[in-house]
Parts: C-alpha cells; sequence; structure tokens
C-alpha cells in the first residue's frame, strides 16, 4: 500500500546545476542538500522543502516537460508570480479550476510548474 511520495524528480539538461539554483534555491526558497556520492556522479542536485524533496536529474537527452508537472501549494500565488516574473521567468495565469488560485512558472530550462492556492470550498 502507498503511504506517501518520497520525492519528485524533474528533468534538466546535463551541466543545468548552476542555471537551475537561481530558481529552485533562491526563487522557491529550496534548500540544496548533498546528493550521495556515488549519485553526486552523475550530475543533477537535490533540493527539500519544509515536507517534501525535488530532485533535478541530469538528463543527456532532455526533453522540456511542458504538460507533465509538479503542482505546489503556496501561500501567495500572486506574490510568487511577481517575483518569478521580476527575475525573467515566464508565468503563464490559470483561472481554468473553481475555487482555486494558481499560476504555471517556467523554469529555466522549460519544464512547467504549478503554483496553486484553494481560495474556496469546490463544489461539484
Amino acid at each position: 500500500m502507498l503511504e506517501a511520495i518520497d520525492h519528485v524528480q524533474i528533468a534538466i539538461p546535463v551541466g543545468g546545476e548552476d542555471a537551475a539554483r537561481p530558481f529552485y534555491r533562491d526563487l522557491l526558497g529550496l534548500t540544496e542538500v548533498p546528493k550521495p556520492p556515488e549519485l553526486a556522479k552523475r550530475g543533477g542536485c537535490w533540493f527539500e522543502g519544509g515536507a517534501f524533496k525535488l530532485h533535478l536529474g541530469a538528463e543527456a537527452d532532455f526533453h522540456v516537460s511542458q504538460k507533465a508537472h509538479v503542482a505546489f501549494v503556496v501561500d501567495d500565488v500572486a506574490a510568487i508570480a511577481a517575483r518569478a516574473q521580476a527575475g525573467g521567468y515566464q508565468t503563464k495565469a490559470n483561472d481554468e479550476i473553481d475555487g482555486v488560485e494558481r499560476v504555471f512558472i517556467y523554469d529555466p530550462f522549460g519544464n512547467r510548474l504549478e503554483f496553486l492556492k484553494p481560495v474556496s470550498e469546490f463544489v461539484g
């Protein structure tokens, strides 16, 4: 029986770690944690925030994830969107779900991430 998600992995291009840090560490406020030495040889980097772990895996044949994505619950959608825009990151507001405020923010490689906040009880 499934109990929890241990981590989520997002693909980045080989050598993309330095480009990823300002987005994942500085914009999102995640803490970078060391990878185990054997795994560090593969590249990529790991981050943690609160009760979740996010792994960035370096792929030689990298393809942007434009549909599949991670959705983060945040306390202020407008604020994270504004910080992302100020940092030069692409954002796309989305109001397709009643009772949910959300925005898509694209990382430096074009991967789509969702940031949302429930604003009312969904009835449907």
